[in-house]
């Protein structure tokens, strides 16, 4: 027919092939709110195969060394960088961020953490110890309990949680589970998991609070905070969500915050000017803007965004999930604004007084993923670090990130920790072996 649109079709990757699937779901274009692919609606079979592969492929591929394995992965990094831009274009169409974030951000990374973990791996020691008096030696050795390039060694499989989800985490062969996700399907996972005690890795939700104090260093606090608050719509889980100002600066950081988040432009994803593009989903849209509505219903200001400034959009893009920066204020600390993870371009600015009124009110949430602290004295921000119930905390800067060091949340955001030394031993199984001489 004249005029239809030809949609992209993925298949699932399993045992090195691409595999068609008998049903498929359609994955609409968050800039513009149509569909441009369909994604195979996997269930059990299609689970099934992957882990057939894998344990096929699992003796071959745990067997080489180091070396071997590191060469694998620096020469994926090097396709991923050769293939930067197409990489960046489909992230940017399938998750509605702008272009701009995709290439500079996104795949960068994905290049950079390979190539980190390819090195990683060739520089991890044993233990050993002796026991002279009964003539024994103890070491440690880790072996593999997930795989990684030849036929089986990664599968993908396409589908939704109920289906295809829920048939993976609760197979009796797949013995570890990292995910990174809401707090919810966490559970799910942990439910599903628990009789098989299986290892998990839960990187979950957060209500990332910002502490401002008066002898913070406003030029830069300022522009960072905003961005650390819309920066990808907000749909990154370490996102500020909650930003606490002593009240001495109180006035002047809301006048140069709004300001500064209305510089944000809200956009197609393509345009270069766009500081962000157009939420996940239309479902999450209204998700987002539901919060809103339960704020004004208590009382609370909006200062800017979504139902105060106007949306400028190109007419392809009108059916899109844009929504521009939004900042409410004169909201309490008890509401859904202030406790549960909106995950969208939306912040909370409130003021306080002193340091450990703040420290209680920003640990108050049941999320302890991520906090930024700004203040100009090093002795308050190692203090205020130390207290604050965060797994990562950033002073003076947001979103500098050391693979070496671990990476995960306390609280409801999370169990275990990622990093070189974390993910190492939570991606293998350490035995201790005895000698006796």
């Amino acid at each position: 027919m004249a005029g239809t649109k030809t949609l992209l079709m993925l298949e699932n990757f399993i045992d090195g092939k691409f595999l068609p699937c008998n049903s498929y779901i359609d994955s609409y274009d968050p800039s513009t709110g149509e569909v441009y692919c369909r994604v195979p609606d996997s269930g059990k079979a299609e689970v099934e195969a992957a882990v057939e592969a894998a344990r096929a492929a699992f003796p071959a591929w745990s067997s080489r060394s180091p070396r071997e394995r590191s060469q694998v992965l620096r020469r994926l990094a090097d396709l991923l960088e050769e293939s930067l831009e197409e990489l960046a274009q489909a992230e940017s169409k399938d998750q509605g961020k702008t272009i701009t974030l995709a290439r500079t951000m996104d795949i960068p990374r994905s290049v950079e953490n390979f190539r980190f973990f390819a090195s990683s791996i060739l520089h991890h020691t044993s233990e050993c110890t002796q026991m002279d008096h009964l003539g024994c030696l103890h070491y440690t050795v880790r072996t593999p309990v997930g795989i990684g390039v030849p036929p089986g060694v990664v599968n993908i499989v396409f589908g939704t949680g109920p289906r295809v989800g829920e048939a993976l985490v609760s197979h009796p062969e797949v013995p570890v589970i990292s995910f990174t996700g809401s707090q919810p399907t966490a559970e799910r996972i942990t439910q599903l998991s628990a009789p098989h005690c299986k290892k998990l890795s839960l990187e979950l939700g957060g209500k990332n609070p910002a502490i401002v104090f008066e002898d913070a260093n406003l030029e830069e606090c300022i522009p960072t905070t905003v961005r650390s608050s819309f920066a990808n719509q907000g749909e990154i889980c370490l996102c500020t969500s909650r930003i606490f100002v002593q009240r001495s600066i109180y006035s002047e950081f809301l006048k140069r915050f709004v300001e500064a988040a209305r510089s944000w432009k809200a956009g197609p994803p393509s345009d270069p000017s766009a500081s962000m593009g157009a939420l996940i989903s239309k479902a999450h849209l209204e998700k987002v803007r539901s919060y809103i509505k339960k704020a004004r219903a208590e009382g609370a200001q909006i200062l800017c965004g979504e139902g105060v400034d106007k949306l400028s959009l190109p007419s392809r893009n009108q059916g899109g999930y844009f929504m521009p920066p939004t900042v409410i204020t004169d909201i309490k600390d008890e509401s859904c604004c202030m406790k549960e993870e909106i995950f969208g371009p939306v912040t909370c600015v409130v003021p306080f007084d002193s340091e450990e009124e703040v420290i209680k009110r920003a640990n108050s949430v049941k999320y302890g993923l991520a906090a930024t602290v700004w203040s100009s004295s090093v002795g308050r921000v190692h203090r205020v670090a130390k207290k604050l119930q965060s797994g990562l905390v950033w002073t003076n800067c947001w979103l500098i990130r050391e693979l070496n060091l671990p990476f995960g949340g306390m609280k409801s955001s999370g169990i275990g920790r990622e990093g070189a030394k974390d993910s190492y031993e939570f991606f293998t199984e350490i035995k201790t072996i005895t000698i006796k001489h």
